[in-house]
């Protein structure tokens, strides 16, 4: 399944931190930031998380709710949640629909293996459910700005 840029993102369910479940549909009227990672507690994704948790009140502002996603289980999540800190909720996609629905999950070497996982990879819909950005093969140095920075934009033409 492919996602366009202007097109409606199709709703999906997942369980979260904090003993919750996540459902697209009812962020409605608010921005969504979805950020893919590799591994929870591995070090590139703990300074992306950190990144966003310090942000976070300028995503607020931006009227925009910070989601991160991996296939760790929810109590690896937890874990990685409550060590660093994080203000927003991790949701674990350990059966890969919500990675699946973003089309994240990329054939990756390393140490000269091949094997399938998470390409790290954010994306921002609008407050109509609509995508609105996607970058996909992140680097993590100043990612977070520059979605912060497009969250703001699509805020302000609202």
């Amino acid at each position: 399944m492919s996602l366009e840029i202007g097109q409606p993102v199709a709703d999906f369910s997942a369980s979260a931190t904090g003993n919750t479940t996540v459902t697209l549909s009812e962020l409605r009227g608010k921005q969504v930031v979805i950020y893919f990672y590799p591994k929870a507690s591995t070090p590139g994704c703990t300074t992306e998380g950190g990144d966003f948790r310090d942000r976070k009140s300028a995503f607020d502002a931006a009227n925009t709710v910070i989601l991160g996603v991996s296939r760790d289980g929810l109590r690896a999540q937890e874990n990685f949640k409550a060590k660093q800190g994080f203000n927003f909720a991790l949701i674990s996609d350990k059966d890969e629909t919500v990675c699946a629905h973003f089309d994240v999950i990329k054939l990756k070497k390393m140490y000269g293996k091949e094997h399938l996982g998470i390409e790290r990879s954010t994306f921002l819909i609008d407050a109509d459910g609509k995508l609105a950005n996607e970058w996909r093969g992140v680097k993590v140095p100043g990612h977070v700005d520059e979605v912060l920075a497009a969250a703001q934009a699509l805020n302000a033409n609202r």
